[in-house]
């Protein structure tokens, strides 16, 4: 259950310049429903046998619009407006509660992360929202507490567990921040426009026959999210932004398919490029697309390589981000790669890696990792990871892990999910930072002194997966979309395809050499127990003085027999 979703783009960000307010003075009025029925629901468990001694409720007011059109033609057109309402509620003390690992039942944890999906209405109806908050949360503390009897009985029977942290931070919850509600004019979204705009880009696709599959996609997403607990925290805020996503997928005579992607971010959806730009970028993939039916296919390989910003960002997501969440430290059926690893040189001594949910954009980019508060009503703190080469930290949310007793807001997760600890914004900097040429003499040389007559660089990639867990190898699966062969003695660089950048992280990890000064960002969702959440990299290319790659998996289907209906004459 540690494979993560190929890494797309949601945006969900703030524009208000967002400034904490005194709460009684905001006229909510869910808000003031969700805290009054928590308060109320508290005190009566408070009378059980094994009263809860923590709940926090949150509601995500989530609209989403909808545009996608395939070759030319319009697929879907709509828009949805939703109340995601979540609960937690924890039962026994902090030390221990129902919370905890219930070891060997990998089972049990694993129906626990499985999301609520419970709805409350839009219309801000008081007593259809009591009753649906007064339901779940009847069964959210039937399950809590007979998880926390699961959890003693567990406890009683199991050697001493490795990690003997507390189960929750003692952290102060008590905040209260406020942002006024959006003003339908800052989030307009004319579908009309859109739906002409996707037709143009999608129909580009149309002038190679061999391009099977052709789509355009645009989504506008807005949030308000709400968040309360019985330790006094009150936390409204809102996020929106907006990706537009062109694909186009070719498949070569031995029935590899091939697909590559375009992905544009933006707050607004009048920030997104400009048609010209976009139309530029499609007629050049759909061309990039015929060439690459046609590239040679890879065979296995271990050596040096340069990984493209983008690349690169994908790359320490994957084999290092995943694996300094913190509790992944803490449970033992994870790998526990870099826990034992904190004040080790584990990266050149020129590099940190920094995660900061805190800002909206790096080097003039949007990132859409970016928010105030997580959904545990903590701050997202900047975290520097590696500072100098040194592992010093972890990310952490309020589970507590041994010498890091403190959620440093990174506790997140999707809509109707729990939250864990995941990443926010990834940031590799570097104090020597080298130009492409420089890095491209650099692979040279080492491809010369390894005896290897070319290196790879990977100049695009659409996501990737990792394994952090110890019943199965411990490994990762980059997956590049554009890759080419660096020769020794000259010859100019060759367009490969079928390429996987596979790999266990510790042996990876310690063959990163060099980072460029050429920052590119890769904007994605990560999908892992908690769901999918927004996340970011701003990344300059880096070299590897070692790489594997292997052969992708492919179809054994011909191309198709008929040609495609529809296809531009040249």
């Amino acid at each position: 259950m540690r494979q993560k979703l190929s890494l797309f783009i949601i945006i969900f960000i703030s524009f208000f310049i967002s400034t904490a307010i005194n709460l009684t003075a905001a006229p909510d009025k869910l808000l003031d429903i969700i805290t009054d029925e928590m308060n109320r629901e508290m005190d009566v468990l408070k009378t059980q046998e094994n009263p809860p001694y923590y709940i926090c409720y949150r509601v995500d007011d989530v609209r989403r619009y909808t545009v996608s059109a395939s070759f030319g033609n319009i697929t879907n057109s709509d828009e949805s407006h939703k109340h995601y309402f979540t609960t937690q509620i924890r039962v026994g003390n902090n030390v221990l509660d129902n919370t905890h690992e219930l070891r060997g039942d990998q089972l049990s944890e694993i129906f626990g992360m499985l999301p609520q999906n419970n709805l409350l209405p839009i219309d801000d109806d008081e007593k259809a929202i009591r009753q649906i908050i007064w339901n779940v949360t009847n069964d959210e503390y039937r399950t809590a507490a007979d998880k926390f009897a699961k959890v003693k009985a567990n406890v009683a029977v199991k050697v001493t567990a490795e990690d003997t942290s507390a189960d929750f931070s003692n952290d102060n919850g008590k905040v209260e921040y406020y942002e006024e509600p959006l003003n339908p004019k800052d989030y307009s979204f004319d579908r009309t426009v859109w739906e002409d705009r996707l037709k143009r880009y999608s129909k580009i696709l149309l002038k190679e026959k061999d391009i099977y599959r052709g789509d355009a996609t645009v989504n506008f997403s807005v949030e308000r999210k709400y968040f309360v607990s019985t330790e006094g925290t009150k936390i409204v805020q809102n996020r929106f932004g907006v990706r537009l996503f062109v694909s186009g997928t070719i498949k070569a005579n031995d029935g590899m398919e091939l697909p590559l992607y375009l992905s544009y971010f933006a707050y607004k959806p009048e920030n997104l490029p400009n048609d010209e730009q976009v139309i530029k970028e499609v007629t050049e993939l759909v061309d990039k697309l015929k060439k690459m039916q046609n590239a040679p296919v890879v065979d296995p390989y271990t050596g040096p390589a340069i990984l493209s910003g983008r690349s690169a960002g994908v790359f320490f997501h994957e084999i290092f981000g995943h694996r300094v969440e913190g509790h992944r430290q803490k449970s033992e059926d994870e790998g526990q790669t870099f826990k034992k690893k904190v004040g080790e040189l584990i990266l050149p001594a020129q590099m940190s890696v920094i995660f900061d949910p805190s800002i909206k954009s790096h080097n003039g980019v949007d990132l859409n990792g970016y928010y105030m508060y997580d959904d545990e009503g903590m701050k997202g703190e900047k975290v520097a990871v590696i500072e100098n080469g040194i592992l010093k930290n972890f990310l952490m949310s309020r589970s507590p892990i041994d010498k890091f007793p403190h959620s440093n807001g990174h506790g997140r997760a999707q809509s109707g999910y729990k939250p864990v600890c995941r990443q926010s914004n990834l940031i590799l900097e570097t104090t020597n930072p080298l130009t492409k040429e420089q890095l491209r003499k650099k692979l040279i040389d080492e491809c010369k002194s390894q005896g290897i007559p070319f290196g790879y660089f990977f100049e695009d990639i659409t996501g990737g997966f990792t394994i952090t867990g110890r019943t199965i190898p411990n490994s990762f699966n980059v997956m590049p979309t554009e890759v080419y062969k660096v020769y020794v003695d000259g010859r100019p660089d060759e367009l490969v395809r079928g390429v996987d950048l596979v790999g266990t992280p510790l042996s990876m990890f310690s063959q990163i050499a060099e980072a460029g000064s050429d920052y590119e960002v890769f904007n994605g969702t990560c999908g892992a127990e908690s769901g999918g959440v927004p996340v970011s990299s701003s990344t300059p290319s880096i070299f590897v003085k070692r790489i594997e790659v292997q052969k992708k998996s492919k179809s054994q289907d011909k191309p198709p027999i008929l040609p495609r209906p529809g296809s531009i004459p040249e």
